[in-house]
């Protein structure tokens, strides 16, 4: 079965489109948390940022930085919320980024799991020298 998201890339499937250009496409979430809530789209279907190219990136969050002036103009909003799920957790194994107004009280919440996490010196290190060796 084909990915939803490559079917809209290719219209062959319907979605209100905000923006698209060469290697990224943006358009409304067909079940937004907030009215306005945009999923921006590689067209390149891959499911982690890992293995995506830096200038798809950094394309995927200028369009972000101005659908986020958009909400302001828009909606008058409180804030806003971006979130991209990885690997096992991409919905339909193509990476997507979420960009969704906030308001106070609008109920959307962060879950944290249960149990306790080290904090340390020796985290920090680990994760610096995975990025150098990287």
């Amino acid at each position: 079965m084909e990915c939803p998201f490559c079917k809209i890339i290719k219209k062959q499937a319907e979605a209100h489109i905000i923006h698209e250009s060469e290697n990224i496409i943006a358009f409304l979430d067909v079940d937004p948390i907030n009215e306005g809530h945009v999923l921006i789209v590689p067209k390149m279907h891959e499911a982690s940022i890992d293995n995506m190219p830096i200038d798809i990136l950094t394309e995927i969050v200028e369009l972000a930085q101005k659908v986020v002036t958009a909400f302001n103009e828009v909606y008058h909003i409180d804030g806003y919320s971006i979130m991209q799920n990885g690997g096992e957790f991409c919905d339909f194994g193509h990476g997507h980024f979420h960009v969704f107004p906030r308001y106070k009280n609008d109920g959307f919440g962060w879950k944290y799991p249960e149990g306790t996490f080290e904090y340390s010196a020796k985290v920090a290190e680990q994760l610096r020298n995975a990025m150098l060796n990287g």
